[in-house]
């Protein structure tokens, strides 16, 4: 199973140069069945990773760009009557696919990224009394500009916390520039991948091989004492919530069954404490002075909570 994993890595690798770290983190939550929220400036390559790890997959792929004038109907569908008999037949809307790219969520007007809320939560649209369940896998790949705020909204609590990850790529090292020069310079690099390395079908079986990843009691005690302190402590205003250790819990198994064992381990939650947990937290007014982000405050908790001696 881990030969399927390590097919999606190469195959997005052919498309994104020097992002491997990032490209992990995005096949961790595909299978932890999460989405991901990508922060970044623009032109770093969140759009082609997106477009890279779909296609890699071969599941259906949507874009849709978010402006201001877009509805919640573009998103979740709408219901147009059937002049022959009067009933009520559904017009898909963006979500219904395997892979959905919402770019510049955070131009969205919040009645669009409330309508996501139930999508991403239950993985369904709930509409004029009928129920219609999406595509397996599901997965949203949001964006945002983090350094442009005309014309954005903020994005509510509640949605930050349904994302199960918080990626940035980052500016590339001049060496990873070059090569990405010579790989653009024949054309748009996501033609490198002419067809899926992996199906639907068999990324759910890894999703269900993950949940199998054995956890012990010491390192999910790991867990929740690191989530107790973002709640207790007085840097914070609001700490994670039980979705939040649910999800790094989900995590440390993915990583453990990424890197083929059947145990968790106290760096797996290390390792993905921040990117799975950070977005979840807001600082407070001591917190943002004292420490600023709450990724540097997660990696405090981090150097100064114990980590379990027997895992």
């Amino acid at each position: 199973m881990q030969n399927d994993v390590e097919k999606i890595l190469k195959s997005v690798g052919q498309v994104i140069i020097g992002k491997e770290e990032t490209v992990l983190l995005a096949v961790t939550a595909l299978l932890c069945d999460g989405h991901i929220l990508l922060e970044d400036v623009p032109g770093v390559g969140k759009t082609q990773l997106a477009a890279a790890l779909s296609r890699s997959i071969g599941g259906e792929f949507h874009r849709i760009q978010l402006t201001p004038d877009i509805m919640p109907s573009d998103i979740t569908g709408y219901s147009v009557v059937n002049q022959k008999d009067g009933s009520l037949e559904y017009r898909e809307g963006a979500a219904v696919c395997n892979f959905l790219l919402a770019d510049e969520i955070n131009r969205a007007s919040p009645k669009v990224q409330s309508a996501l809320l139930e999508i991403m939560e239950e993985h369904q649209i709930s509409l004029d009394g009928q129920t219609h369940v999406l595509p397996a896998p599901f997965m949203v790949i949001a964006t945002q500009n983090p350094v442009e705020t005309y014309g954005t909204y903020h994005l509510p609590e509640a949605q930050m916390d349904r994302f199960f990850m918080k990626i940035s790529m980052g500016y590339p090292t001049l060496k990873e520039e070059f090569a990405i020069l010579e790989r653009n310079g024949e054309g748009n690099p996501i033609g490198n991948i002419s067809s899926p390395v992996i199906s639907t079908e068999e990324v759910c079986v890894l999703q269900k091989k993950v949940n199998a990843i054995q956890v012990s009691e010491s390192v999910k005690n790991y867990i929740l004492r690191l989530v107790c302190a973002t709640r207790e402590s007085d840097l914070s205003a609001l700490g994670v919530s039980p979705r939040g250790s649910i999800a790094c819990y989900k995590a440390v198994r993915a990583s453990a069954f990424i890197h083929n064992r059947a145990f968790a381990t106290p760096d797996d939650v290390k390792d993905l404490a921040i990117p799975v947990l950070a977005h979840r937290i807001l600082l407070s007014p001591k917190g943002r002075n004292t420490l600023g982000t709450p990724e540097k405050f997660v990696k405090q908790l981090l150097d100064t909570i114990p980590v379990p001696v027997n895992p």
